[in-house]
C-alpha cells in the first residue's frame, strides 16, 4: 500500500478498499506492522504481554493451518467460549481466513444455554479456555451429533478424552497438528462472517447471520462520527461474543491500527485501567453508573466547602461541553465567569477524577450502548471532562444504527443514524432502520427474518423513538416493555429506572404495572445502604421480616418519590418490594449483556407481586 500521512481520515479511507474482515488486521502490515497490536495479561507468566501487527499475522497463520487440517466445508461453523484475549482474536481471524462461520459463545453464559447454540448452529469445533466448561456443556443434556472436536487452550485435557467423540484436545496439540497444511481459498464478502445468538430476554435466542460486507460497511460508517486518532489505545471489557464489541473494539481498533488492551476481569476493571490509561472504550450504562456512583460517595465524606466547588466544577465544565458542542447554556449571569474559573476548577476537580480512568487520562472518547445512560449520570461525567457518547443498535445490523458524532454530541440523544443507514417512523413510532448492514436473516428461522424484516427491506427494530428535526434519534423504550397501566397510561421504564437507580441504596431496579391501577418498583438493595436505613429504622438487616415491613417500604418508596419528583403523578412508584437477592446471569434473570429478563423475574415474584397491590387495596 503506498505510504500515506497517518491521520485519521487517512487510516479511516483506507478501509474503503478492503472486501472481508480479516484484511482489517493485514492491511496494517505495510505500515505498521512493528506497531503494538493487542496487550493481555498472561496467567501463566504473570506479567502483561503484547503483540505486534505482525506478529499477530504470524499467530493467526498458525490458527489457520489448524482449522485447515480439519477438512471442513466452507461455511461451516465453528465456535468459541473465551474471554477477551489474543487467542479469541486468533480464534476469529482464522476461522474468517479459511471461509469458515464463527460462532461466538457468551463467556458468562450458562451450560445449558451454550450447549443450545452449538446444538442449533451445527458447530463441527469448540474452542474454549476452560476443561470444566467443555465438561458442564457435555453433562447438559443436549445432544450435540455436530461437534466434531474440542480444543481447550488453557487447560490439560485428560488423556481419554482424546479418544473420545467429540474429540477433545489442548491448544498445542491443535496446531501442532496442522502445522504446514495447505490453506484454503480466502472467504468472499457475501460470505456468513458470523453467527450471533441473541440474548433471548424471551423464548430461545436466534442466531443472526452477518456478512463480511454487513460488518464492514457498519465499520465504515461508524468512522464518519467516531474516528479514532493513529495513537488511541482501546480498552476491552465487554465479551467479544457481544456484537457491540466486537465491531467497534475488535474490527474498528484493529483496522485503524491502534493497540487493543484486554481487561483481566470486571474486578480489576479500574485498577487495569489504570495501566492502560484508554483512550477510547466500549461501555454499557451500568458501568458508568457505577462509575459515577463511587465518585458521589466519595465526595459525601468531603467537607462542605468541596463539595460546592466539586459541584461548581460540573456546572461550569458542563456549560464548556455544551458550548463545544452547540447546545443550548443554562446558569444565567453566573455563567459569565466561567472563562476564568474554568481551568482552576478543572485541576481542582476535573483532572483529579479523571485519573481514576488512567496514570496519563486521555480521554477521547468513551462509548455507552445497549441502554440508555441516566442523564445525571451523564451530566456528572461529562462536565468532568470525560467524553461519554451514546450509540444505539442491535445484532441484527450488525450492529451499530445510530451514534452521536463528534463535536456535535447531544446526550439526550443517541446521535443520528450512520450515513449508510436509512431510518423513519412506523406505527407506534416503532423506529424502522435499512440499508448495507442490515442482517441476511435468522438461523434456519425463515419466518422469524420475515417478521424482522419487511418486503420492503425495513428492518423492524421494536423500539419506539423520535426522530428530530436534525436527525437526532431519541429511544424510549422496547415495544413490548412499555407499561400500560389499567387506566390506559402508558410508561416506559427506562427513564423511571434509571432515575431511581441514582439512589445508592439500590443495586438493582425494575418497575412494574402492567394491567394495574399504578406502579410499584422492585428493589434489590445494597447491602451497606440498606444496614444503615435499618439501622434508622431500628430494624434488623438480616430478619426477612425486614424487608416486608411496613416502616422499610415506606421510607424506600419516599426516597423512591424523591428520585421521580419530575416524572407524572401515575408514573411514580407508589409501594415498593424489597429483597437481597441480586438478578444475575446465573440465576437466569438477566442475559448475557446485562439486561434483566423481565418475563421471568415477574414471574419469579408473582406472588409478592399480587400480596403488594393486594396491601394497597386492588
Amino acid at each position: 500500500m503506498a505510504q500515506q500521512t497517518d491521520t485519521s481520515a487517512a487510516r479511516a479511507k483506507s478501509l474503503d478498499l478492503l472486501q472481508t474482515l480479516p484484511e482489517l488486521l493485514t492491511h496494517n502490515l505495510p505500515d505498521r506492522g512493528d506497531d503494538e497490536a493487542f496487550r493481555e495479561y498472561s496467567t501463566r507468566e504473570k506479567r502483561w504481554i503484547s503483540l505486534t501487527f505482525r506478529e499477530m499475522d504470524a499467530r493467526v497463520q498458525r490458527w489457520r493451518e489448524a482449522f485447515a487440517a480439519l477438512n471442513l466445508s466452507r461455511g461451516d461453523r465453528c465456535a468459541m467460549l473465551m474471554p477477551n484475549s489474543i487467542d479469541a482474536i486468533c480464534f476469529d481471524q482464522g476461522v474468517l481466513s479459511d471461509a469458515l462461520t464463527p460462532v461466538p459463545l457468551h463467556a458468562i453464559d450458562t451450560p445449558g444455554s451454550s450447549a443450545y447454540i452449538l446444538s442449533d448452529s451445527g458447530s463441527k469445533v469448540l474452542v474454549t479456555n476452560k476443561y470444566l466448561k467443555w465438561k458442564g456443556i457435555r453433562t447438559s443434556g443436549v445432544d450435540l451429533p455436530d461437534l466434531q472436536l474440542v480444543v481447550i487452550t488453557d487447560d490439560e485435557v485428560p488423556a481419554e478424552d482424546s479418544d473420545a467423540h467429540p474429540r477433545v484436545i489442548p491448544l498445542e496439540t491443535f496446531l501442532k497438528e496442522g502445522a504446514g497444511t495447505p490453506l484454503p481459498p480466502p472467504p468472499k464478502g457475501g460470505d456468513l462472517a458470523a453467527l450471533v445468538y441473541t440474548s433471548g430476554t424471551t423464548g430461545r435466542p436466534k442466531g443472526v447471520m452477518l456478512t463480511h460486507l454487513n460488518v464492514l460497511c457498519n465499520v465504515r460508517a461508524v468512522l464518519k462520527h467516531l474516528c479514532p486518532r493513529p495513537h488511541d489505545r482501546w480498552f476491552s471489557f465487554l465479551p467479544l461474543s457481544h456484537t457491540f464489541e466486537r465491531t467497534t473494539t475488535y474490527y474498528v481498533g484493529m483496522g485503524m491500527g491502534n493497540a487493543i488492551v484486554f481487561c483481566r476481569s470486571i474486578a480489576t476493571l479500574a485498577q487495569d485501567m489504570q495501566l492502560a490509561s484508554p483512550n477510547v472504550m466500549m461501555g454499557v450504562p451500568r458501568i458508568y453508573e457505577q462509575i459515577c456512583a463511587k465518585i458521589l460517595q466519595t465526595l459525601k465524606k468531603q467537607p462542605p466547602l468541596a463539595q460546592r466547588i466539586f459541584h461548581w466544577a460540573v456546572d461550569v465544565g458542563y456549560r464548556n461541553f455544551c458550548r463545544e458542542n452547540h447546545l443550548p447554556v443554562d446558569g444565567g449571569a453566573i455563567s459569565l465567569l466561567d472563562p476564568f474559573v474554568s481551568g482552576f476548577l478543572d485541576r481542582k476537580v476535573g483532572s483529579v477524577v479523571r485519573r481514576a480512568f488512567g496514570e496519563h487520562p486521555d480521554v477521547y472518547c468513551f462509548v455507552s450502548g445497549g441502554a440508555a445512560l441516566n442523564p445525571a449520570v451523564s451530566r456528572i461525567l461529562l462536565g468532568l471532562g470525560i467524553r461519554i457518547v451514546q450509540g444505539y443498535g442491535m445484532t441484527e445490523h450488525s450492529p451499530i444504527i445510530a451514534v452521536n458524532k463528534m463535536g456535535a454530541i447531544n446526550p439526550n440523544t443517541v446521535g443520528p443514524a450512520l450515513p449508510n443507514v436509512q431510518a423513519k417512523l412506523g406505527d407506534g413510532d416503532e423506529l424502522l432502520v435499512r440499508g448495507p448492514c442490515v442482517m441476511k436473516g435468522y438461523w434456519k428461522l425463515p419466518e422469524a427474518t420475515a417478521k424482522a424484516i419487511d418486503p420492503d427491506g425495513w428492518l423492524h427494530t421494536g423500539d419506539v423513538a423520535e426522530i428530530y428535526s436534525d436527525g437526532q434519534i431519541r429511544i424510549k423504550g422496547r415495544i413490548k416493555e412499555i407499561i400500560v397501566t389499567s387506566s390506559g397510561e402508558k410508561i416506559p421504564p427506562d427513564d423511571l429506572e434509571q432515575a431511581i437507580g441514582m439512589d445508592p441504596l439500590v443495586n438493582q431496579v425494575m418497575v412494574v404495572g402492567e394491567n394495574r391501577p399504578f406502579i410499584t418498583a422492585l428493589v434489590v438493595v445494597n447491602p451497606l445502604e440498606w444496614e444503615k436505613l435499618c439501622e434508622s429504622l431500628s430494624l434488623d438487616p438480616t430478619d426477612a421480616e425486614s424487608f416486608r415491613s411496613r416502616a422499610a417500604r415506606q421510607a424506600v418508596t419516599k426516597r423512591i418519590r424523591a428520585a421521580t419528583r419530575n416524572f407524572p403523578n401515575y408514573g411514580v412508584p407508589r409501594d415498593v418490594y424489597l429483597t437481597r437477592s441480586p438478578w444475575t446471569i446465573e440465576n437466569g434473570t438477566m442475559t448475557p449483556t446485562l439486561k434483566l429478563k423481565r418475563r421471568i423475574i415477574l414471574a419469579n415474584l408473582e406472588k409478592e407481586i399480587d400480596e403488594l397491590y393486594a396491601k394497597r387495596g386492588e
